[in-house]
């Protein structure tokens, strides 16, 4: 066991701690990776505020890309000294929905609570979300990486680990966009900003952004969309239907975990239109809708988790989009913070003006 500096919950709502942890060594097919850095996405702070329980005391995070530092028996997919992308999406391969190509669908559970962590005088400590990236190491099955060029900057890289294939791929692989339809996006937060780009990049007609704040909806046009909405607006699913020639979008990508937001989401459909849902409420919130009008005129809505990726086909390629300059990860980044500023960096995410604040270690 070798003691690392991590971030961790012990009550729902309270600062996370910056303490000593303990982490064993990698074990058959896992990987140890040193971090370089983290980002801090919207699920960390909910999972952390006990929007849908769990166990605790616990370390969050899950966007995270370093370098491998030590591989256990049977690694063969990387090795020491390797820059990789850290996921949460840790895959069997063997269950039914792994063998079918929906990884992120994985049916065979993971025990945090017996995971590679413990805390300082060996209590049990849960290994969120199959990562605990808020420390300065983490111990991860060999199938929830993917090696990446050394040359790519790991605050950019750690982006791609969550809210860039979650984005992105609502659009390619959820909603299959093709070249030429609508897209509406419902948020213009770091999903909603990569959804955004992912409509771009499959060759949408027109991408109109809708949110409550138009400094937002400014930066979304940066980031390719067409047009934007402001959601305060009393209907702004008819602004939306102007902005789109007179007709209602081929898919709605829903990225905040908003109910007027669901509530809204089939209003801005076109016939045969779907909504993609991505973002997630509270557990126990409900929303409602008018399902005659869906049967009516083909209408649709659907979950995406992940964005539907595989993650060593997904990744590699925007990867490369990356490095032609077609998508932007650099242009995402609001803040750079320590970990022993954590809370302060969550603080400024949980204020909603921030696109995506990383952790960075080593500074």
């Amino acid at each position: 066991m070798q003691t690392i500096k991590a971030a961790v919950c012990h009550k729902f709502g309270d600062p996370l701690s910056i303490e000593d942890i303990l982490l064993r060594a990698p074990g058959s097919g896992e990987v140890e990776v040193t971090l370089e850095a983290v980002a801090i996405c919207h699920s960390d702070i909910s999972f952390a505020e006990g929007a849908w329980g769990g166990s605790l005391p616990a370390v969050y995070g899950h966007e995270a890309a370093g370098i491998v530092t030590a591989t256990g028996p049977g690694v063969g997919s990387v090795a020491k000294g390797d820059s990789v992308v850290v996921t949460l999406i840790r895959a069997c391969g063997c269950c039914g929905n792994c063998a079918s190509g929906r990884p992120t669908l994985c049916e065979t559970p993971y025990d945090g609570d017996h995971g590679p962590i413990t805390t300082a005088d060996g209590g049990r400590l849960h290994q969120a979300m199959a990562t605990g990236g808020f420390a300065e190491k983490v111990v991860v099955d060999q199938n929830q990486v993917v090696r990446i060029s050394a040359d790519i900057p790991k605050d950019a890289a750690s982006l791609i680990a969550c809210g860039v294939i979650t984005g992105v791929g609502a659009v390619v692989n959820a909603a299959r966009l093709r070249a030429g339809q609508d897209v509406v996006v419902i948020g213009a937060g770091g999903v909603g900003l990569n959804a955004i780009q992912g409509a771009r990049i499959a060759g949408a007609r027109r991408i109109v952004a809708v949110d409550m704040s138009g400094e937002k909806l400014a930066m979304a046009r940066d980031f390719g969309a067409t047009h934007g909405v402001l959601a305060t607006d009393p209907k702004p699913w008819r602004l939306a239907q102007e902005a789109l020639g007179g007709r209602g979008a081929d898919a709605v990508i829903v990225t905040v975990g908003a109910i007027p937001a669901y509530d809204q989401a089939p209003r801005y459909l076109g016939y045969g239109g779907k909504v993609i849902m991505v973002g997630m409420p509270h557990s126990g919130d409900v929303s409602t809708y008018e399902p005659v009008v869906l049967a009516a005129t083909a209408q649709g809505m659907t979950g995406s988790k992940m964005g539907d990726v595989v993650i060593q086909r997904d990744i590699p390629w925007m990867v490369d989009l990356y490095q032609q300059g077609r998508l932007k990860l650099d242009e995402l980044i609001s803040g750079r913070w320590r970990l022993e500023q954590i809370n302060e960096a969550i603080a400024d995410t949980r204020a909603g003006g921030a696109r995506r604040n990383v952790i960075l270690f080593g500074q």
